[in-house]
């Protein structure tokens, strides 16, 4: 068993993973976003649930109310952006299926393990 208790800082974190699932936890200033026009993961879907906060995500050119308790998913290859749009911190909770990020935090290249 793998066991965390998140502390939601700002920014993002790889927590852990296992068979194949990568959580990380983001967290987004307050008029911050992550990602753009051209980010995308190669090797990854990218589940995203919110927990605080309010945004909005950007993928693939269409725009979606994130808010707490919003799930999106994100498919491999799919351009976005997220941006946080209330006065508090965007906090959400991710998983890549397979993982997408080492325990530092740098993308890993699609389809390669750490």
């Amino acid at each position: 068993m793998k066991s965390r208790h998140l502390r939601m800082g700002l920014g993002f974190l790889p927590l852990f993973e296992c068979n194949g699932v990568q959580a990380a936890q983001m967290v987004i200033k307050p008029g911050g976003s992550e990602g753009g026009p051209d980010n995308r993961h190669q090797g990854a879907d990218q589940w995203l649930f919110v927990a605080a906060g309010t945004g909005v995500a950007i993928v693939e050119g269409v725009r979606r109310v994130l808010r707490p308790g919003s799930l999106l998913l994100i498919e491999r290859g799919e351009r976005h952006e997220i941006r946080a749009s209330g006065r508090q911190p965007l906090k959400t909770i991710n998983f890549y299926s397979p993982p997408a990020y080492t325990a530092d935090g740098d993308e890993r290249r699609a389809g390669k393990a750490s």
